[in-house]
């Protein structure tokens, strides 16, 4: 499995549904070595939760750092300029990563194989005739590469030289930087090219990867998931929270959670508070997360006279992340779809799983997961008004909050597990080996 982004130490938030799909895939029984650029802020075990951890090194300098792990784009809009710089250096470094995986797997295959021929009596001395080194291929049944830009090119030139089958997940930023730029395009379409299984967090980033070149019969939708058991009500968190905000017990408190950039649509958010406060003048808006925008954002808070009603609570790690969402009477995600791509948010799967009642823009993964008026409220992106009128409709109707988020939290118990992301994975890997077998 080879990915640009992994929770740097336990409990981190970058890209936890990387550690979840593969978590959930060892659980079912599968070996998984998860391959993954360095990072100076990595605290990670060589084997943690079933998953075999290799992080690579390759910046030249130790400023150039940066590949993966939120850095490399500004805002998830725009290719950083120092990653550039690093580019060919991230990528020689994947592919040599990838590749001494495989050679290391194999070398331990063909070392047990000697043992077990050399008591054969036809292998006195252990060797391997030619035909039996022939039949031994490397361990692994396939290369699961996350995100095709970047990761897609260096997988596919690695699955090709070790006859594997590829499969490619599709998770938003990537799928926003091809159609914007045509040399990216045309190497993801050789990447999609060399797969034989893509996968899509939502049926919106499923067609446009088709229509950037993945082949729409071998294309799949599997959503992310989330751990029930983690993210669900908690009458507790109600106190506990406000008290770590400084807030009086019975502050409506609406949350915003992510990272903070420019897709989320925290400005937006930020432009409908107002109308909130109008409605109900002890609301607090906080904002949870890091990021880019995080600054700006700050500064547009100020300018609109908001004062102590928006908080920036910072980044949080997963269990805080998991109390803010239960404590909230509200949980906005306004995200847009013109400014980065998000494929399916975690942190709406999150909060239906709290049980919290979720006013949600009607844009990419959303619908896939979310009815409006049975499991929430969704508006346009980018209407404040509508974003307001939704935020105080359920913060005025508390039965109606209740009842929405009953029935959000039933759907995640039903159908929106990681041990069913995982087993959605299991068929597309199976169905990807054995089409592989069956060509050659």
């Amino acid at each position: 499995m080879l990915t640009s982004s992994y929770p740097k130490y336990p409990g981190e938030t970058t890209a936890p549904f990387i550690e979840e799909i593969a978590a959930g895939l060892a659980a079912r029984g599968h070996t998984i070595d998860l391959v993954a650029p360095w990072h100076p802020d990595i605290r990670r075990e060589p084997v943690e939760r079933g998953v075999r951890l290799h992080f690579f090194r390759y910046a030249p300098h130790p400023a150039l750092n940066i590949w993966g792990y939120a850095q490399s784009l500004l805002s998830d809009v725009t290719v950083k300029r120092r990653t550039l710089a690093v580019l060919p250096f991230a990528l020689a470094g994947t592919v040599r990563a990838l590749q001494l995986q495989i050679a290391d797997c194999r070398l331990q295959i063909v070392e047990q194989s000697r043992v077990r021929y050399s008591s054969a009596s036809a292998q006195r001395d252990g060797a391997l005739s030619r035909s039996q080194l022939s039949t031994l291929n490397s361990q692994f049944d396939l290369i699961h590469a996350h995100w095709v830009l970047p990761n897609g090119v260096p997988a596919a030139l690695v699955a090709r030289r070790a006859g594997l089958p590829l499969v490619i997940s599709l998770h938003g930023s990537d799928v926003y930087l091809a159609e914007r730029h045509p040399a990216l395009a045309l190497s993801a379409a050789w990447a999609f090219r060399s797969a034989a299984a893509v996968t899509a967090c939502s049926r919106n980033l499923q067609g446009r990867g088709v229509q950037l070149g993945a082949r729409a019969e071998t294309s799949s939708l599997i959503p992310y998931g989330i751990n029930p058991q983690e993210f669900r009500p908690d009458a507790s968190a109600y106190n506990h929270v406000r008290s770590e905000l400084g807030l009086a017990p019975d502050t409506p408190l609406v949350l915003g959670l992510g990272r903070l950039v420019a897709k989320k649509g925290y400005d937006v958010l930020l432009d409908a508070w107002p109308q909130v406060l109008a409605c109900h003048p002890n609301a607090v808006l906080a904002i949870a997360g890091y990021g880019d925008l995080r600054p700006t954002l700050e500064r547009q808070a100020e300018s609109l006279g908001l004062g102590g009603r928006v908080l920036f609570p910072g980044q949080l790690e997963r269990k805080r992340a998991a109390a803010y969402v239960a404590a909230a009477d509200v949980f906005a995600l306004p995200i847009v779809h013109d400014q980065g791509s998000d494929g399916l948010p975690n942190a709406l799967l999150e909060a239906m799983g709290a049980g919290r009642a979720v006013v949600a823009s009607r844009v990419a993964g959303v619908p896939d997961v979310l009815d409006d008026g049975v499991h929430g409220l969704t508006v346009p992106d980018r209407n404040p008004a509508q974003l307001a009128a939704a935020i105080n409709r359920l913060l005025g109707d508390r039965g109606l909050a209740t009842r929405l988020g009953a029935a959000a939290r039933q759907r995640i118990e039903t159908e929106l597990t990681w041990a069913q992301t995982a087993a959605r994975f299991e068929a597309v890997y199976e169905a990807a080996v054995i089409a592989d077998r069956v060509a050659r």
